[in-house]
């Protein structure tokens, strides 16, 4: 279980029964405990950043990844380099 702010990231490891989904890691990590902001139903998660839904059945081994809202769009992100690049050029 990974989830990360820019002034901290938790990673927890969890034990959980064979056919544990991915909402059931998250709780059983306990990692709204310690950033209460998050909630169950509006969370993006993905396994090895790969997005997927909280029922998604897991595997021995998966990295469950819990997403925080992107602040820019990459491709707006890369449009406004893009046109910056063709001002100076």
């Amino acid at each position: 279980m990974a989830y990360a702010t820019p002034e901290r990231q938790e990673i927890v490891i969890v034990s959980l029964a064979a056919d544990a989904s991915v909402a059931e890691a998250i709780d059983a990590s306990g990692i709204r405990r310690k950033f209460p902001e998050l909630s169950l139903g509006e969370l993006t998660v993905g396994l090895f950043a790969k997005p997927c839904r909280l029922d998604q059945a897991l595997a021995p081994g998966d990295r469950v990844e819990i997403y925080r809202p992107l602040l820019n769009d990459p491709k707006d992100a890369r449009r406004q380099r893009a046109k910056i690049s063709n001002k100076r050029g």
